[in-house]
């Protein structure tokens, strides 16, 4: 499993860089998806320090109950890989 996710990890926004190479809509796409996943994983994180906060709770016992939230953790996994792919397009676009 984590070679899996060292490969996807290098694999994805290489794919990407190269969809939107060839299929121009896909950057749309990639664009929207993007702020869409910062949108969930902001909100879900603000939330849950939000009901520590209120409800006077041990910090760093019931934070990490965040980590098993499938939405933060799928937005949070997109966000990474849409850096890595932004960086991609950036170094492209000077060289």
């Amino acid at each position: 499993m984590k070679l899996i996710l060292v490969v996807m990890s290098i694999f994805l926004p290489i794919a990407m860089f190269v969809m939107q190479r060839f299929f121009g809509k896909t950057r749309i796409l990639f664009n929207a998806l993007a702020i869409l996943s910062a949108l969930i994983f902001g909100n879900i994180a603000s939330l849950a320090i939000y009901e520590i906060l209120k409800d006077r709770t041990v910090f760093m016992t019931n934070i990490h109950a965040i980590f098993l939230n499938p939405y933060f953790l799928i937005t949070g996994s997109y966000l990474g890989i849409y850096i890595i792919y932004r960086l991609l397009v950036i170094i492209k676009a000077e060289s």
